[in-house]
């Protein structure tokens, strides 16, 4: 998806302080620009509707020249140049059916003051919340709406909606559910920002999708939520056979923040519900790459961070899967458990989870203080998934396999830890007997398994007594390029290191920035910035 902004090929409508952007929207036309007094509040909800023609109606801030250039991530830093569009009830910006061809640029969106009589009965809506602290807002279910389940034919849902350089923020106190509900044909959310997503009792998401087909674009975000900070899925489809597809998701930061973690410095107090960093359950064709993802602990669910759970959620959508997914070039730290791949849905029927990559990502700080310490965990039978030239420093099970066998299952070339289990599965003893029974005819060769006894893997491995024993340059300066007398360079399968290729993973997250590339204390002066 082209996200590229050319600045405007029709009229240019000043859009002042205390005007009705409501009937500037419904006014505009294909090729229009509206341009809204940064600094100034405009109430919504507004709804963006359907036109004729195809040209671009943009919505942008007079400060527009004064933010970060295309290509480069706003901040809360950015807001003073910003205007404020905000609503007490429903969402801050929504989508009638059919509307098209939007781009949202430089805009802080947020909820509007409590429409209740008092702060304590705006935390009312939030359980849990703390009972004493002043609500500054409304609690809004979304603060933007690009269709739902009510459009249920494709030719219903809004089409062409890109979010460009955006503030998006909950209440600091009491949240919000969600950021933005991403059911397009065709949406794009870049260089923006997404705070304080987060609920008490029910997921919260910085942007979700279930009923809308895609391409989908997230690129170079700071997203923000307790549930889970992206997924797609979690609602069965209103349109028949409709799976989001075609999804890029690159250079983006992920995080929680540890204000939410009790027991840190600086707990609010609140335990809102925290699952996952990541998610698929109803998805194809996707690419996540160049990310860091961090900060996920046990508190509503176990602690993964990372899930491709295929689910036919309510029973409705037989057709759901997760498939063709490319994890590559990421960094993920500071969490309770890796990747949780679920190959059918034990609930419901749907399609095979198949054809999933994981190549070339850096897992540190997996575990101790966060939760188990699992790498990757893969139950109920699915196909194809590759797992290759990881580096993964971990402090509990490597791969755990349960229920169906995982078929066309590749493990190679990479350095984890054994631990007290290494690989096992359920009612099989660790090693051999638990890989032939959950994942027959693997390929598992030329990884460096540490602490690991031999005669519990393929003789096409290797088996480094400790950390040290492996021959990273410097691990606790967090430099896992392996030094040039390390026993596992050029070692892999392809020629190359056995773990992740760290100039390979510099180069991707240096794409997006200094911030990114800085994820990896080795990138140093190798990491580029681009924007």
């Amino acid at each position: 998806m082209d996200t590229r902004y050319a600045g405007p090929s029709g009229h240019v409508v000043q859009v002042p302080a205390g005007a009705d952007l409501q009937a500037a929207v419904d006014k505009a036309m294909p090729g229009d620009t509206l341009v809204l007094q940064a600094g100034a509040v405009y109430t919504g909800p507004i709804t963006l509707g359907p036109k004729q023609g195809d040209g671009w109606i943009t919505l942008e801030s007079s400060d527009l020249k004064l933010l970060p250039q295309q290509g480069t991530r706003v901040s809360p830093s950015d807001a003073a140049h910003m205007p404020k569009v905000e609503a007490s009830y429903e969402s801050v910006i929504r989508t009638a059916p059919s509307a098209g061809h939007y781009r949202l640029v430089g805009l802080e969106v947020r909820p509007g003051p409590p429409r209740t009589s008092s702060a304590k009965k705006a935390l009312d809506w939030v359980r849990g919340a703390p009972k004493d602290a002043p609500a500054q807002s409304a609690f809004l279910e979304n603060l933007m709406v690009f269709g739902s389940s009510a459009n249920q034919t494709l030719d219903s849902l809004p089409h062409d909606i890109i979010v460009d350089r955006c503030y998006l923020h909950g209440d600091p106190v009491i949240g919000a559910r969600r950021g933005i509900a991403m059911n397009a044909r065709s949406g794009a959310v870049v260089d923006s920002y997404i705070a304080d997503i987060k609920k008490a009792g029910e997921d919260a998401q910085a942007i979700s999708g279930w009923n809308g087909p895609g391409p989908y674009k997230i690129v170079d975000d700071y997203l923000e939520a307790a549930g889970e900070n992206v997924m797609f899925g979690g609602q069965d489809p209103s349109i028949q056979d409709l799976v989001p597809s075609d999804i890029e998701v690159r250079g983006n930061h992920f995080a929680k923040k540890l204000a939410w973690k009790s027991g840190e410095p600086g707990y609010q107090g609140t335990d809102w519900q925290v699952k996952n960093i990541f998610e698929l359950k109803n998805a194809q064709r996707v690419l996540v790459e160049g990310n860091l993802l961090e900060y996920n602990w046990v508190q509503a669910q176990n602690g993964y961070s990372i899930l491709f759970t295929v689910r036919d959620q309510d029973g409705g959508a037989p057709w759901s899967v997760v498939q063709d997914v490319t994890f590559k070039d990421n960094v993920v730290r500071h969490i309770a458990n890796g990747i949780n791949i679920l190959g059918q849905d034990d609930d419901y029927s749907s399609q095979q989870a198949k054809r999933i990559l994981i190549a070339n990502n850096l897992f540190e700080d997996v575990g101790g203080p966060w939760g188990n310490g699992n790498m990757l965990q893969m139950d109920n039978g699915s196909l194809d998934v590759t797992f290759t030239h990881n580096t993964v420093l971990q402090t509990g099970t490597l791969v755990y396999g349960d229920g169906k066998p995982d078929l066309g299952f590749i493990y190679t070339n990479n350095i984890a830890f054994q631990n007290q289990y290494g690989m096992i599965g359920t009612n099989h003893a660790p090693g051999l007997s638990s890989i032939n029974a959950f994942f027959p005819g693997a390929a598992l060769r030329r990884n460096a398994i540490v602490g690991a006894n031999s005669s519990q893997y393929p003789s096409d491995n290797f088996f480094p007594h400790s950390l040290s024993a492996v021959g990273f340059t410097g691990a606790e300066a967090h430099d896992y390029r392996l030094a040039r007398s390390s026993a596992y360079k050029a070692e892999a399968d392809d020629g190359g290191d056995i773990g992740v290729d760290v100039n390979e993973l510099c180069k991707a997250l240096g794409q997006y920035g200094q911030q990114l590339a800085s994820a990896v204390q080795s990138c140093g002066s190798n990491a580029v910035a681009m924007h």
